[in-house]
């Protein structure tokens, strides 16, 4: 049976594309059979530059090339006979011998066409495939020694073949039926009765194999059923991409249908809104512009947020776009351009007020205070940033509030604890989904002035990743010669923060980066003394919980012995944050008992705290004598205040190892070294033996292993502690003692010396040896806080030995030889 359809001319651009015909096509018993042992030994080959003829099947070819426009004609002449073969990559003009792929088809010239522009369209017949063997000529064309290749058949019947036929069938009409072809080619591919015709043609003809690569590798494989399960590969593929492509689409077209009717339903919502009285958008843009008259921004400002809202005026209200512009423009009305606040700046009475909110911290009330005296009699702020630092718990926080309190100011307050983008600080760029101004401007938004007082928490917790370093955009905001124009990213504006009060605060210095630390002035708070405690809780705390829990002021009484035995059997801090707990838990018991109607005592008993408040938590540091040699108390400070320690040593038959237990830092293990090398150069002096120091291994541990303990403070504990094992002799009771030595045996100075001596004070300890360079730091502290204690100011370690160690020996001394 012949079938005649007209099929679409896809790709078969042999060597250049040229415009897409439709072409008669004769399927069928009309193809012409030709015996391969009638082909000669050797063809011309025409090269294909985009295509791949199949035997059996029909392409045209337009021919351009000098080369092939003479084979084609020379062969259109003779024999019509050539060898078709597709070149390696398509990108290549001229082609040479190494381009070419080693299998094609021969075909014959049915028709030759010539076109107005010179070039060649011929349709080729194909009728067997060849292997290249060599190449015997290149000139004027390709001409080539070739092998014939036969197919390779399956043996029949063979029901996987049959059904791989089928299958190649069904997705082939798939495809048809999903892509813009023409349906006559459904009638050829359910009419074709020859397996091999079948998979010939649709590899050559449709628009699905249009790789080069892919036709190429069909083209290559001799079995025919293997080359029906490759085309079947490269058809599910296809079938794959157009159900995708047809799905996006799809997609498309009904957001854009989706879009077309919201445009339309808005028009007709404008047009009823019109005749109702106006439009709510054009309402809305002019309170913008009413209250934009009312600002007192600056002329660029002014313009720009003009410009910003007629960007908004031209915006769909249905895009997403146009909330976000509404809210920035929101957000510039809300800020408070140079609108300030009036400074109400008495010196007296901010005094007054600083001592009404905190007991103590006359220093640092001090510090506060002239710093707004400077403001008072200059108007002008550009003066060093206050940072408060200290342990927690002690006020540094509501100092800053007390301050704006003071001088009539607004207050913000600013978490940087765990802050680790940058964006935090500066804001996000608009651009961004979600975007937002940084924490500095949503601040100054909510205290509606641009002169408030803003507290900076936790500055030195600042951390830093791959999304910036917090710390580095604060430096712009916190150096008065900067933020005078300080720049939000999400704002896009400079705004003045020049007016704005900063106060940071810390716990620890030493993590602040440098740059920021440089502008600032530290101000040092240290921890409360009991006595301070005791004075806090009944002026500030006690109330307070009262008032909370809605008990009368002289319902329950707080004696000052109660209260200390909860400061020091309860709590362990330097500040009064978990006495406020234990206070409020005391209040709850009480208010419970109230509104049981219980008859209660106004006076709380020690009972009753033990009652409520349980087993006493801590005990109290102790000073714990002298009776053993090797042991000597030391002082040390904590980020909870000071405390005391002991330093024990032990002797036992070995050959001099140290070991150090406890705990201990680099640091201090170092000073552990440092005092053991002193005590060896100096035996002669203490009357050691030299020859001990390779019998007895040394033990010193510190106490609490628990707890990290580091620092140099402990130098000179540590050396007389050492120089008390070897030598027996007793250390003077009632002593503690600190400092940091040297391996010359000097006594250098430590810190932390006001809660060190008020821990000793606490342990019941009268005489504390200092470093000479220290007597400057007892000068600054209050004489009742030190009353009864003996300072003795050292300078080497033989002073603190001829003042620690006494002359008797400890009974039952070890003889150490």
């Amino acid at each position: 049976m012949a079938i005649d359809i007209k099929l679409r001319q896809f790709f078969h651009d042999g060597e250049e594309a040229e415009n897409v015909n439709y072409i008669p096509i004769s399927l069928g018993e009309d193809f012409a059979k030709i015996n391969t042992r009638d082909l000669p030994e050797s063809l011309p080959l025409l090269v294909l530059r985009n295509s791949v003829l199949f035997p059996e099947t029909l392409i045209p070819i337009t021919v351009s090339r000098e080369k092939s426009i003479k084979l084609v004609r020379e062969v259109f002449s003779k024999s019509k006979i050539l060898g078709t073969v597709a070149q390696s990559d398509s990108k290549i003009e001229n082609p040479a011998k190494k381009d070419l792929n080693k299998v094609g088809t021969v075909a014959r010239i049915l028709k030759f066409f010539e076109m107005p522009d010179g070039a060649i369209t011929v349709i080729l017949q194909g009728i067997t495939r060849f292997e290249i063997k060599s190449i015997i000529n290149e000139d004027p064309y390709f001409v080539a020694n070739v092998e014939y290749l036969n197919d390779e058949n399956p043996k029949m019947p063979d029901d996987d073949y049959d059904a791989i036929i089928g299958s190649i069938k069904d997705i082939t009409l798939q495809i048809i039926r999903q892509s813009p072809m023409p349906q006559d080619i459904t009638f050829v591919i359910k009419n074709v009765d020859s397996r091999n015709f079948l998979i010939n043609f649709i590899g050559s003809n449709l628009d699905i194999t249009r790789s080069v690569i892919d036709q190429q590798s069909l083209l290559e494989i001799d079995n025919l059923k293997e080359r029906a399960l490759k085309l079947l590969e490269i058809l599910q593929k296809e079938l794959k991409q157009i159900e995708i492509k047809n799905d996006i689409q799809r997609k498309v077209r009904q957001e854009i249908d989706q879009q077309q009717r919201e445009y339309y339903l808005h028009q007709q919502m404008k047009t009823i809104q019109d005749e109702l009285g106006g439009n709510p958008v054009d309402q809305e843009i002019t309170e913008l512009r009413e209250r934009a008259k009312t600002k007192k921004w600056n002329t660029e400002t002014a313009e720009f947020f003009e410009k910003e809202t007629a960007k908004l005026e031209h915006m769909n209200p249905a895009v997403g776009e146009f909330s976000v512009q509404l809210n920035y423009l929101q957000l510039l009305l809300d800020l408070p351009w140079n609108e300030y606040t009036e400074d109400r700046i008495d010196i007296k009475k901010a005094q007054k007020i600083l001592d009404e909110d905190h007991y103590g911290l006359d220093q640092v009330k001090d510090r506060i205070l002239e710093y707004l005296a400077v403001i008072k009699l200059k108007n002008d702020l550009k003066s060093p940033i206050i940072c408060l630092y200290g342990p927690p718990g002690i006020g540094k926080t509501s100092l800053g509030k007390s301050v704006a309190r003071a001088i009539g100011r607004q207050f913000g307050r600013i978490s940087l604890g765990g802050l680790h983008d940058e964006a935090e600080i500066r804001g996000h760029r608009k651009t961004y989904i979600g975007a937002m101004p940084g924490r500095i401007i949503q601040t100054i938004k909510r205290c509606k002035a641009a002169n408030p007082v803003i507290i900076l928490d936790e500055i030195d917790k600042i951390g830093n990743d791959f999304r910036g370093d917090p710390a580095s955009a604060l430096l712009e905001v916190l150096d008065p010669e900067q933020n005078f124009a300080f720049h939000d990213n999400y704002l896009d504006l400079n705004f003045d923060l020049s007016k704005t009060m900063f106060i940071t605060t810390a716990n620890n210095i030493s993590t602040i980066n440098a740059a920021l630390r440089d502008r600032m002035e530290m101000i040092p708070m240290n921890g409360y003394l009991v006595e301070e405690k005791v004075e806090i809780a009944k002026r500030h705390l006690i109330p307070k919980q009262l008032e909370i829990h809605g008990i009368p002021t002289k319902t329950i009484k707080f004696n000052d012995a109660v209260i200390e035995i909860i400061i020091e059997s309860y709590t362990k801090e330097s500040g009064v944050r978990a006495l406020d707990k234990q206070i409020a838990k005391i209040t709850r018991y009480y208010a419970k008992q109230i509104a049981l109607s219980e008859n209660i005592t106004a006076a709380i008993s020690k009972q009753k705290i033990r009652e409520i408040l349980g087993v006493p938590r801590f005990a109290k540091d102790e000073y714990q004598g002298n009776d053993f040699a090797g042991v000597v108390t030391g002082l040390a400070w904590t980020e909870l205040g000071g405390e005391i320690l002991f330093v024990e040593t032990s002797l036992s038959k070995g050959k001099g190892k140290l070991t150090i237990t406890g705990n201990l830092g680099e640091v201090m293990k170092e000073s552990a070294l440092i005092a053991l090398e002193y005590i060896k150069s100096h035996a002669s002096l203490l009357e050691i033996n030299n020859d001990v120091f390779e019998k007895w291994d040394i033990h010193l541990h510190v106490p609490e292993g628990a707890i990290p303990k580091d620092g140099p403070s402990a130098g000179i504990t540590m050396t007389t502690a050492l120089a008390s094992i070897f030598t027996q002799r007793k250390v003077r009771k009632g002593i503690a003692m600190t400092g940091e030595i040297t391996l010359r045996g000097k006594v250098l100075p430590v810190g932390g010396i006001k809660e060190k001596i008020l821990a000793a004070k606490r342990a019941g300890i009268n005489d504390i040896v200092l470093s000479k360079d220290n007597e400057k730091d007892i000068s600054e502290i209050k004489p009742v806080y030190i009353k009864g204690l003996k300072f003795h100011y050292v300078e080497t370690i033989a002073d603190v030995l001829d003042l620690a160690l006494l002359k008797e020996k400890v009974k039952n001394a070890i003889k150490v030889e």
